[in-house]
């Protein structure tokens, strides 16, 4: 194979800077590269974190106030034709043409819970792949948050999860899940509704996608994109234990949130036996090690499934579990289409805080999981929308 200095179409074997000035060479001497123009873009502002955008746009001569302009037109105001960034917010033609036309998830679908105000939508890939992203009504009134898909299927094989058991899977480009955000916030802001937060809790486990979720992340936090605190922004894991200490290492200021599923190996390898090939005392010492280094609290999250992992001895091995490290604990009730798992009756998970409130000792919080009329709730998102939500039973359409 040609390397990036022989070949344009090798960009991506070289680094950024070499590869822009490979292919600026290649503008002034090939016949062959104005062909490539046309078919391959060389920058998607969506697909990369901002610092690296930067980088990218000053081989190109632009300067940084001008990927700023650039950014806000696209991420933070949802501007994507070519024609208006060189019109108002004077983007030179180079920069114009290196992007070329951006493009778009397609929005199939759009459907609101008529129990909660929870809203799903299904978006389709350019290979044909549904994508689903919810947006979750707050506390405060008129505020909303916005739960993102990084992957389409996952396969960590969560036994009460309607995402694993879909037959097509790939991680999200950077680009698809900035999209699903900035296609959500416009349909917030047509209802007066204003995004003040975003999840990484939809489709897929966003740590086996770490290389994308990341910089989509620095995207929505970044001041001259989407803008969106740091503190409200929260990336889930199953409990991958080298991307976490990763993750830590690297400082990042986003809340990490890890799902445990069961306190003990043999429930967990019952109930997510890819995740539960890495022991959960090692999972958990990862979290310590992460609100060690944050000097703040991690949150674990729990699904709460009926005669599974809601007994006196689960409340005692997730205290013995947790130890000192402090944490947040959130109980969430499954949602299983399946039928196979069942959330707990009102007693059993009273019963099963207060034991935890004995053995745990620390902050526990009871996680409301929405939109469950039209499969928005945790564990549901798999292609499928409800097309009636009242009035007789649930229609629903598969992807």
């Amino acid at each position: 194979m040609a390397t990036g200095a022989e070949c344009p179409v090798g960009i991506a074997l070289c680094s950024p800077v070499d590869a822009f000035v490979t292919l600026m060479k290649e503008w002034e001497t090939s016949t062959v590269f104005p062909v490539f123009l046309k078919v391959t873009r060389v920058i998607d502002p969506r697909n990369l974190a901002p610092e690296v955008f930067m980088q990218r746009a000053l081989a190109l001569g632009v300067g940084p106030e001008i990927v700023r302009r650039l950014l806000s037109a696209i991420v933070a105001r949802g501007v994507h034709d070519p024609i208006a960034w060189g019109r108002d917010c004077q983007i030179p033609r180079r920069l114009i043409d290196a992007i070329g036309n951006l493009s778009r998830l397609a929005l199939e679908h759009s459907v609101v819970s008529g129990t909660d105000g929870f809203q799903k939508l299904r978006f389709r890939t350019h290979d044909g792949l549904a994508v689903e992203t919810v947006i979750i009504p707050l506390l405060k009134p008129g505020a909303v948050s916005i739960c993102l898909s990084s992957q389409v299927g996952c396969v960590m094989g969560c036994q009460f999860c309607a995402t694993a058991r879909m037959p097509r899977r790939r991680s999200l480009e950077t680009w698809e899940i900035i999209d699903q955000f900035i296609q959500a916030r416009h349909l917030a802001r047509c209802t007066d509704r204003r995004v003040t937060g975003a999840v990484f809790m939809g489709m897929g486990e966003p740590f086996l996608n770490y290389e994308r979720v990341l910089p989509a992340a620095e995207l929505l936090r970044c001041p001259f994109g989407a803008s969106i605190a740091a503190k409200t922004i929260t990336i889930s894991t199953v409990g991958l234990v080298p991307e976490i200490d990763r993750y830590t290492d690297e400082g990042h200021k986003y809340r990490l949130a890890i799902s445990l599923g069961a306190a003990t190996d043999a429930k967990r390898a019952r109930l997510v036996p890819l995740a539960a090939r890495t022991p959960v005392a090692a999972v958990m010492a990862a979290a310590r090690r992460h609100a060690q280094a944050r000097r703040d609290r991690v949150t674990l999250a729990y699904v709460c499934i009926s005669g599974e992992n809601m007994d006196q001895d689960d409340a005692r091995a997730l205290g013995e579990l947790i130890g000192d490290t402090p944490v947040r604990l959130d109980l969430i009730e499954v949602t299983d289409l399946t039928g196979r798992f069942h959330p707990p009756a009102a007693d059993e998970l009273r019963s099963f805080r207060d034991a935890l409130t004995r053995h745990v000792g620390q902050p526990i919080v009871r996680r409301y999981s929405g939109g469950k009329d039209i499969r928005a709730a945790c564990g549901t998102l798999a292609g499928e929308m409800i097309e009636e939500t009242g009035g007789g039973a649930a229609n629903p359409r598969h992807a």
